[in-house]
């Protein structure tokens, strides 16, 4: 992946955050219609805001998101807009989110910024998550 710097007013930028986070007891729900909906809701934030999506693998029990953003968004407000807007509505949307777990998401998440490691090699680790050898057999 070639790097893209965006410019701005006053400066210009390319930061990438690789974003991890788990539902509450890592319980496997992202599965099925829940993980189709989630997908499109992060989508959707992400565009609202500009952030660009470079990598996103939902699985059965946690999110990765490779995601570049605007220095005037925080690594944390952009954890915690996605999963406080995904919890939000997929609660609503799925009763047995409801009655199953008290919150949907656990209140920690993983981030870390793209730069020790190539832009690339974070994305082929998202892309790959489920070529694993002990990942074999997981529903998604």
């Amino acid at each position: 992946m070639s790097r893209t710097v965006q410019v701005g007013a006053g400066g210009a930028y390319d930061l990438g955050y690789h974003v991890v986070w788990c539902p509450k007891y890592r319980r496997a729900v992202l599965v099925g219609p829940v993980r189709d909906r989630l997908d499109g809701l992060i989508r959707e934030k992400c565009a609202e805001h500009d952030w660009l999506i470079v990598a996103l693998e939902i699985e059965p029990d946690h999110v990765h998101l490779f995601v570049k953003a605007h220095p005037k968004h925080a690594p944390s407000y952009i954890a915690n807009q996605l999963k406080g807007f995904t919890s939000h509505v997929l609660r609503g949307e799925f009763a047995h989110l409801r009655s199953r777990l008290p919150t949907l998401w656990s209140r920690s998440y993983f981030v870390a910024t793209v730069g020790a490691v190539s832009a690339e090699t974070v994305r082929r680790y998202i892309d790959t998550q489920n070529e694993r050898p002990w990942r074999t057999g997981v529903p998604r």
